[in-house]
Order: C-alpha cells, then sequence, then structure tokens
C-alpha cells in the first residue's frame, strides 16, 4: 500500500478481539494507519451464515513518533438488522445512512447519531484512549440494544448458529482440558 494510500477491508469479527497476534495487529494499524471508521455487518453478507463480517476503512501514513488513529466512527448495521441472501437481500439503497453519515466529501465534519436520548443511533465515535483501553484493544465495539429472538431465524440460520457456537465450545473444552493436563504433569 502506498504511504498515502486508503483502503477498504473486510474482516470476520473475530479479528476484532482476538488476542495475541490479532491484538498485535489491531494495535500497529492503530499506529501506522488512520483507521477511522469500521461498518459492522449482519451475518452472512461476506462470509457463511453466522459468521459476522465488518469493513475496516483507514487511509496509510508515513512513520511518526505519535500514533496515527486519532479516533475510530463505528456504524453499527448489525444490530437489529436481519438480512438473506433470497427473501431480504442488502441492497446499495440500505447504505443510504452509513454514507451520508460517513460524510465521504469530508469526513472531518461528521457527527454522532448516538447519545444518551438516542441510545439507538447507529453512528458513534470513540477516542483513541478509550480505545487503547479497552481489553486487548477490542474494536468489537457494541453499544444498541439487541432485540434478537429466535423467531428472528429460519430453521437453517439457526442450526448453523448452533453448529458454530457447538464448535466453539469444543474448542474451549479441549483447550481447558490441554492446560489440566499441563497443570498435572
Amino acid at each position: 500500500m502506498k504511504t498515502d494510500g486508503t483502503a477498504a477491508v473486510v474482516v470476520p469479527d473475530n479479528v476484532l478481539f482476538e488476542g495475541g497476534a490479532g491484538e498485535t495487529v489491531r494495535k500497529k494499524l492503530l499506529e501506522t494507519t488512520d483507521l477511522h471508521t469500521i461498518l459492522r455487518l449482519p451475518t452472512g453478507i461476506f462470509y457463511a451464515q453466522g459468521v459476522k463480517a465488518n469493513v475496516i476503512f483507514f487511509d496509510n501514513k508515513t512513520a511518526a513518533p505519535t500514533n496515527q488513529t486519532k479516533e475510530i466512527w463505528i456504524y453499527d448495521y448489525r444490530t437489529n438488522i436481519k438480512h438473506t441472501l433470497k427473501k431480504n437481500p442488502l441492497r446499495e439503497t440500505d447504505l443510504d445512512d452509513f454514507v451520508k453519515c460517513y460524510n465521504p466529501e469530508n469526513r472531518r465534519l461528521r457527527t454522532e447519531t448516538y447519545s444518551a436520548d438516542n441510545p439507538d443511533g447507529r453512528w458513534r465515535r470513540y477516542t483513541y484512549d478509550e480505545i487503547t483501553a479497552r481489553d486487548k484493544t477490542s474494536l468489537d465495539i457494541t453499544w444498541i440494544k439487541s432485540g434478537d429472538s429466535a423467531d428472528d431465524y429460519t430453521l437453517a440460520e439457526l442450526l448453523d448458529l448452533i453448529k458454530n457456537k457447538s464448535s466453539a465450545i469444543a474448542a474451549a473444552v479441549g483447550n481447558l482440558e490441554n492446560l489440566i493436563g499441563e497443570v498435572d504433569e
């Protein structure tokens, strides 16, 4: 990427919150680029059903003694939003509010739609200090209360969610068994 290049990259949710290498990559991005925007998308848009995706927007910068990211704007187009490939596919017009909030003509003149009076506002700003104070510098941030219920999912979607959760639980149990085995030795 050129020194003054810009990028929009689709990433699965785990990139925004995993520890280890994920945390290292996030810190490096905050330090060396202006990671200015995150668009949180509903499940199944870019990846398999049940996998949540995000688009991260950043500008590459030249080396500097301080971090390049000063603030990150997050648009939550995930909470309480449902799209399916056949019955309710994502359309360009669905993202009109995001584009308006993003303000591509001058992103320095953005205005939050979130406030104490409007807790369901989808557009919110976080400072660099607020982000780095989070556990593992997590960028997986939500503030809108979810109205999710099992009634909102098709049977196939529910089965996919159960499979994904089961796989995650099985992996966690395996890790725990390995740790216990190491302690017993």
